[in-house]
């Protein structure tokens, strides 16, 4: 996957984490980040932080249902918006193969998040692609 790609992702999480932090819209937050000239925002963060968005709640629903351990609001901000984004690109981004939707993930909490991250990340990801034909609705 292109580096190109994997800022777009690491941006489309920045814009989820700011819109829950300030606790306003992904919307409002994509025509702050538009209106200032760095670092630039491009369509596919874009289009991928509004695809979140706009599934969020049945995203929110299954991290809930397939977390072990750990209710949806304990998980740190930054690791449940890097979990959003790849359970959204796991089951309904059909041109992203599952692998590479969860290790674009995980390398995403390797960059933003702590050192367990990655490791909580892959497995609750794995979870969900191990019973994806029954929960992309």
């Amino acid at each position: 996957m292109s580096g190109a790609r994997r800022k777009a992702r690491k941006r489309a999480v920045e814009v989820l984490y700011e819109a829950e932090l300030r606790d306003i819209s992904v919307p409002e937050v994509i025509e702050r980040r538009r209106a200032q000239p760095q670092p630039p925002i491009n369509e596919f963060t874009e289009q991928l932080a509004a695809a979140v968005d706009e599934r969020r709640d049945r995203i929110d629903a299954l991290l809930g249902q397939y977390a072990i351990g750990w209710t949806l609001e304990r998980m740190p901000v930054v690791d449940r918006n890097i979990l959003r984004m790849g359970a959204y690109e796991l089951l309904w981004a059909e041109s992203i193969p599952d692998g590479v939707a969860v290790s674009e993930a995980v390398a995403v909490a390797k960059e933003l998040s702590t050192e367990d991250s990655p490791t909580f990340i892959n497995g609750l990801l794995s979870r969900l692609m191990e019973n994806k034909a029954t929960l992309a609705l």
